[in-house]
């Protein structure tokens, strides 16, 4: 099964790769050098917190403006890393806040759209992303250079597709299509947190006897 994985996590790598190289055509020649990754996350940082306040404390619920809040939101979840990469403006602590924006970024607009006709998934959602979260801090803390998870990646990619659609049809309840790609985007959830855990294990970080027995059985 760890072969499996890792062959899928190969596929989607090369898919992200080729991603990148067409972003680097615009990025490399014309991206104002002025703009930093971190100040395109910092941008998503603060687009999450005031889509919080517009929502839940001010009951604000401008369609045009929550929907442009948020794709702009997206825009510099698509930007920053390329820009880090293609511009060799890649830092450690850019590498941390950026999976804390994505989160900061989705979660106002999952419990909006999921609260009311959807509340297990929103909680199984919100559940999935803080073991995930955990997880990755633990892996940091053991590592100083740890890569960016690429199921981590489709499912955040998923997620915020997802999530357009949904204020796109908003007040509507979401579709049935769109509550099934949630679902998908929490299998990439498991393999992002099982891919980092094997790794964990491989490199003997995980002490536990019976855990180390079970994860040598996914080998």
């Amino acid at each position: 099964m760890n072969n499996l994985i890792e062959k899928f996590k190969d596929f989607l790598e090369k898919l992200d790769y080729y991603r990148d190289e067409i972003l680097f055509v615009f990025i490399k020649p014309y991206w104002p050098r002025k703009i930093t990754p971190n100040q395109l996350t910092y941008i998503r940082l603060a687009i999450g917190l005031l889509l919080f306040v517009l929502l839940f404390y001010f009951g604000i619920e401008n369609k045009a403006l929550i929907v442009s809040l948020f794709c702009v939101g997206v825009l510099t979840d698509l930007f920053d890393g390329s820009v880090a990469r293609g511009l060799d403006k890649i830092t450690e602590f850019g590498t941390m806040l950026d999976p804390l924006a994505d989160r900061i970024l989705i979660l106002p607009i999952a419990i909006y759209s999921l609260d009311a006709h959807h509340r297990w998934l929103l909680l199984l959602l919100l559940s999935v992303e803080i073991i995930g979260a955990l997880v990755s801090l633990f892996h940091k803390s053991k590592e100083s250079d740890v890569k960016a998870n690429i199921f981590g990646k489709v499912k955040m990619a998923l997620l915020l597709l997802v999530f357009i659609a949904i204020l796109i049809a908003w007040p509507h309840e979401p579709s049935i299509f769109f509550i099934d790609i949630i679902w998908l985007s929490l299998i990439f959830s498991f393999l992002s947190i099982l891919a980092r855990i094997l790794e964990l294990n491989s490199k003997g970080y995980i002490k536990n006897k019976i855990v180390t027995k079970e994860f040598k059985k996914i080998k």
